[in-house]
């Protein structure tokens, strides 16, 4: 009988023999296509009764990399499961895939813990405003460049946004004895909001000292973070953001620094990665991260068998374990 085919779109490292071991209930290749077009070509060929696809991050240029609608439009009718590397999946185009009939999974939950750990850093980095304090010892200056900063003890902290890393970063800050409001399309539960308050879009806005930004981005959120925005905010708000840098309007996080609206800005993300806003890098007012939350040994290998064993239940009963919540109600 033949085995379903699997297709890896960019690179195992960490779990090597998990992948190896997929080879037991499926036909394994790894995409050598050099260009779009020669991808296009291949799925019409060599991937043609191709079922998976197991998807990494990788290089816009890659064949595969940007899942958009041209490239889901030439994949084959066999193609039913895309099982993405990362918790965040904006790179693959769930409403094509989902007319075409393609479901699509993520990584949530893996990376929790280590993208927290990053905004818990950029919280207190920021708060604290560590980052002149550090750039002005390296020039020889003693506490020249040492503001006098805030404590965490008390401030409110807004997470737009609480799944699993909101949540996370909220177990930290109340470590910190931080208060925690948040704010989701939909209230969560009693037990999963475990304490923290529920507020509206704007009450969250308003009445925060320092605001968490945890959301996938899609058409809706893009840019939610914007002049406007800005505006219902306390003056001297921090802004931290793990999530993904379109989230925020560059441009108006740059005015609002300038301003002093915002105090300080803690971001792992943005919107032209790798390029990043010319206003952000010469404010010292502004921790920098070269999108480094999942970057761990731990995680990473997390991430990827995790991704495995998607493509391990799709091929073998035919459903994903972590499908995105876009795709939640094709699956029920």
């Amino acid at each position: 009988m033949t085995k379903p085919h699997v297709l890896l779109l960019g690179e195992i490292v960490h779990a090597k023999a998990e992948w190896e071991a997929l080879s037991e209930v499926a036909t394994l290749s790894v995409c050598d296509s050099s260009t779009k077009e020669e991808f296009i070509r291949d799925l019409a060929g060599k991937y043609s009764d191709v079922m998976a696809v197991y998807h990494c991050h990788m290089k816009d240029a890659k064949p595969g990399a940007i899942i958009n609608k041209e490239l889901i439009d030439a994949l084959p009718p066999s193609l039913k499961f895309i099982c993405h590397n990362g918790a965040g999946y904006d790179m693959v185009d769930v409403n094509a895939c989902a007319k075409k009939g393609i479901i699509v999974s993520n990584t949530p939950g893996t990376v929790s813990d280590a993208t927290a750990d990053v905004g818990m850093f950029l919280i207190l980095g920021a708060l604290r405003e560590f980052y002149p304090a550090m750039t002005s010892l390296r020039k020889g200056k003693w506490n020249m460049g040492a503001p006098i900063s805030r404590d965490p003890e008390g401030k409110v902290l807004g997470i737009l946004g609480m799944g699993g890393i909101g949540s996370a970063i909220k177990r930290r800050a109340e470590g910190f004895d931080m208060i925690t409001q948040y704010h989701n399309p939909e209230p969560l539960s009693d037990e999963l909001a475990a304490g923290a308050k529920y507020v509206s879009f704007d009450e969250l806005l308003a009445t925060s000292d320092v605001i968490s930004l945890n959301l996938p981005l899609n058409a809706q959120t893009r840019h939610i973070i914007n002049k406007d925005a800005f505006a219902k905010m306390k003056d001297g708000v921090v802004i931290v953001n793990t999530a993904r840098g379109a989230i925020i309007d560059e441009q108006a996080l740059v005015d609002a620094l300038e301003s002093r609206k915002v105090r300080c800005a803690g971001l792992d993300v943005f919107e032209a990665e790798p390029q990043i806003h010319p206003g952000l890098v010469a404010n010292e007012k502004v921790i920098l991260l070269p999108h480094v939350g999942t970057r761990t040994y731990e995680t990473q290998k997390k991430m990827e068998i995790q991704v495995i064993n998607n493509v391990r239940s799709a091929v073998t009963e035919a459903k994903l374990l972590n499908v995105v919540p876009e795709h939640i109600s094709l699956v029920h």
